[in-house]
């Protein structure tokens, strides 16, 4: 079988902090990662993609590595969250499902095939040690054509953050996370791009792709 990291240098997905990740996200955690102009950037580009409240017909949404806010201006109908923290999650209200779930330690979803209309994982992704595996994962669930929607920032838990994540820039890790994407072999092309104005506060970065 061929490594999907192949190609990767050894340590890219490693990390400074390797103890078990429910040690380090035990204590409940509420707070915001991103200032108020990023969050807004996320809930437009939900809304734009029309996988939120607003759309007109009822989603249903699978929100990866969650916490207790989920970005959305309005939620959908079904909000799947899945995250480290029971606590947190039980705090998001948005959330009609919760799933705690270590994803680094068990990078699977515990959900049928097709079962979502759309996957987001916002400010995330630098803390998979096996994203491959798990975006695999969310492109199973997905039903065809719904989007994945991966944002990301300038900001993290730099020693929970992989290595290689750490080592590149923000310019760069938009090429990684689409790569990613792109190793499942289940995704359209993805798409980049900005979603804040440059030097206004924290950057918000978007890498789209839709299930084929």
């Amino acid at each position: 079988m061929t490594d999907p990291y192949a190609g990767f240098p050894a340590g890219f997905f490693a990390r400074d902090d390797e103890q078990p990740d429910p040690v380090f996200y035990g204590p409940p955690r509420l707070v915001t990662h991103i200032d108020d102009a990023a969050i807004a950037a996320v809930g437009d580009l939900y809304a734009e993609l029309a996988i939120d409240g607003s759309a007109p017909r009822p989603r249903r949404v699978l929100d990866l590595m969650s916490s207790w806010v989920s970005h959305f201006r309005t939620p959908p109908a079904e909000l799947v969250v899945l995250g480290m923290n029971a606590a947190e999650l039980d705090a998001n209200t948005a959330a009609t499902e919760r799933i705690v779930r270590d994803l680094n330690a068990e990078p699977t979803l515990p959900l049928p095939d097709a079962d979502v209309d759309a996957a987001v994982c916002c400010v995330s992704v630098d803390y998979l040690t096996r994203p491959i595996e798990v975006l695999a994962e969310a492109g199973r669930v997905l039903r065809p054509g719904g989007p994945l929607v991966i944002t990301y920032s300038d900001r993290c838990f730099p020693t929970k953050a992989v290595h290689g994540w750490l080592a590149t820039t923000d310019e760069q890790h938009g090429a990684l996370v689409a790569e990613l994407v792109r190793r499942t072999g289940l995704f359209t092309e993805p798409e980049v791009s900005l979603r804040t104005r440059p030097g206004r506060g924290d950057p918000l970065y978007a890498v789209v792709a839709r299930r084929t």
